[in-house]
């Protein structure tokens, strides 16, 4: 059956401005990290998809090594456009990112002009897409000069192959000077997409939000629910098939203290009326400085409960000190 888009798709979600950009993303965006590679159901990841589209959700980020297999997830949006959601190309904002492995030798990695540019028409062969809206810098190379991996973020905008530049898991040292090299050549870094929740608050505790808000980048948060720590999945331990029984280090964090650590933020959050993942979600989003949270998902299901967080941004004071104190 063809695909026709909901017409009261906007009427709900939540846009914010992206730094001092021209640029809009929704409150909640959608992630392809885990839950849309090969190793998944390819009909599930398209109802997520277009379910997120009809629910307002215009923004798509997925990166070359996503999956697992890596590259896979891109695989599956290209289908999802090619076949669904082509008519609606200039609704979407789609992001895909370069810097960790992807295939063997010495520019099969890295910060290098070659690897980036390379993966960048790569990714773009995979989604089917002309351009990106954003491209990034997925990570910091130490081994190559931040000058040439800027360079090639600023030559993907001048061959019109993305419309806008970021950089992820970048330091605040090595985040300013990425800004202030992209301004020299002319383009000006859009946002930084960071790890950031109730749990992982580096971006504070660094200086790194008050350098976004300087510079005017806009930051969209990756793992806002802790990689499912921060939901009512590991509220009594790890359940048979979660994520948590394939992924050792995520497991052993799941100690009895973390847990009731969890237990006393479901506790809260049940007393604002909201799940666990709704106020995590809404906890990154306060204040208005974080542009979007990226949220995965494995069903429609979860992505409604998520997108569910929407409805309650705001916090008391008496509420952000009892989550303080439940991790303390």
């Amino acid at each position: 059956m063809a695909y026709n888009a909901r017409g009261d798709r906007y009427e709900k979600m939540k846009y914010n401005r992206v730094g001092r950009s021209g640029l809009v993303l929704p409150a909640i965006s959608l992630g392809l990290w885990q839950n849309f590679g090969s190793v998944n159901v390819y009909e599930n990841c398209r109802k997520i998809l277009l379910r997120a589209f009809d629910l307002g959700v215009t923004h798509f980020d997925a990166a070359d090594n996503y999956g697992p297999v890596a590259g896979s997830a891109e695989e599956t949006l290209g289908k999802v456009l090619a076949r669904d959601l082509k008519p609606y190309r200039d609704e979407l904002i789609i992001s895909t990112k370069a810097g960790y492995g992807m295939w063997p030798g010495p520019y099969g990695d890295g910060g290098s002009r070659k690897h980036v540019l390379a993966s960048l028409d790569q990714a773009l062969q995979r989604n089917g897409l002309d351009y990106v809206d954003i491209f990034y810098s997925h990570r910091y190379d130490p081994n190559t000069p931040l000058e040439e991996t800027m360079g090639a973020l600023a030559t993907a905008v001048q061959q019109g192959k993305a419309l806008y530049v970021g950089i992820s898991n970048y330091r605040p040292k090595e985040a300013k000077e990425a800004f202030d090299l992209l301004a020299q050549m002319g383009v000006k870094c859009l946002i930084h997409q960071p790890c950031y929740n109730i749990y992982d608050r580096w971006i504070e505790d660094t200086g790194l939000q008050d350098l976004l808000d300087e510079y005017g980048v806009g930051t969209i948060c990756f793992s806002p629910l802790a990689q499912g720590r921060l939901t009512d999945k590991y509220l009594n331990g790890v359940p048979e098939g979660s994520r948590a029984t394939r992924d050792r280090g995520l497991r052993n964090s799941l100690s009895p203290e973390f847990i009731e650590k969890t237990r006393k933020l479901n506790d809260i959050a049940a007393a604002r009326g909201q799940s666990l993942a709704q106020m995590a979600l809404a906890w990154v989003l306060r204040g208005g400085r974080v542009t979007s949270a990226l949220i995965g998902a494995s069903s429609v299901e979860q992505l409604e409960n998520s997108l569910g967080a929407l409805n309650n941004l705001e916090f008391t004071k008496e509420e952000l000190e009892a989550i303080d104190a439940a991790i303390r």
